[in-house]
């Protein structure tokens, strides 16, 4: 099982499995999300198409219509994939802070050089 966990949580499998679902199958799920919280909008608003916005008579519309629901996904898919994908490797991986700093190393190094030399 160990192995098993370390396949699934290290290295760029888990990123191209995200990239991949957001591209398919969870798509469709917030897809429907955006269409339910775009209909909120539009009950403030009046619709929940900005389609007809103009500003200094272009449209504008379509690309607000555009961000707000990209704003909708890009906040679903951080909480409910990136956040508990980066917990999961924290718990199982974490961090080793206690290792030597850089500039130790430097020095450790250095001295390897010196008593060579």
């Amino acid at each position: 099982m160990h192995g098993f966990r370390d396949f699934i949580l290290k290295g760029n499998l888990v990123e191209l499995a995200v990239a991949f679902i957001m591209g398919t199958a969870f798509a469709a799920v917030v897809k429907t999300f955006t269409d339910v919280l775009m209909g909120f909008i539009g009950k403030v608003g009046g619709e929940p198409n900005f389609d007809k916005v103009l500003l200094a008579d272009v449209r504008v519309g379509t690309f607000i219509t555009a961000l707000v629901s990209f704003l909708i996904l890009a906040t679903v898919v951080y909480f409910f994939v990136v956040v508990p994908y980066q917990k999961a490797k924290e718990r199982f991986f974490p961090t080793d802070a206690a290792g030597p700093t850089e500039a130790e190393l430097l020095v450790q190094i250095r001295d390897l050089l010196a008593t060579k030399a």
